[in-house]
């Protein structure tokens, strides 16, 4: 549940923040913000996938999670080496530092969690 919650605060944060700035600033930093308006989709999905539950669903929430944290590696690592490519922050900029971390530690939390609670589904129970 907490996991839910996490991803529907990045969600309003990611889309409304880009909805902004793409509707007014859009030519200062095109790549920033479509960067965060993608991460805003990923995350609604991401959100849509725990929220629904099954094998399916859980199967989709974790490649996302894979992708999700690619993207913040990669986009944080790209802030640091090539800043002037980024005039303005994304979601994902210094691995989400303005969003205290979170960017990069939501996606290994989820994974770790989807991860486990496939295990456990894989072990049989044992009759006490």
């Amino acid at each position: 549940m907490l996991l839910v919650w996490l991803y529907g605060v990045m969600v309003v944060g990611a889309v409304s923040r880009s909805v902004v700035q793409i509707s007014t600033e859009f030519d200062k930093a095109p790549l920033a913000y479509s960067l965060s308006a993608l991460a805003g989709v990923v995350y609604g999905f991401i959100t849509y996938s725990l929220v629904r539950g099954g094998d399916a669903a859980r199967r989709a929430a974790f490649v996302c999670c894979a992708l999700e944290l690619a993207g913040v590696l990669i986009v944080g690592t790209w802030t640091l080496i090539e800043p002037s490519a980024f005039p303005d922050a994304t979601v994902w900029s210094d691995y989400g530092m303005g969003y205290l971390f979170i960017p990069v530690l939501l996606p290994l939390t989820a994974m770790y969690w989807l991860r486990k609670g496939v295990l456990q589904r894989q072990q049989p129970e044992v009759a006490g």
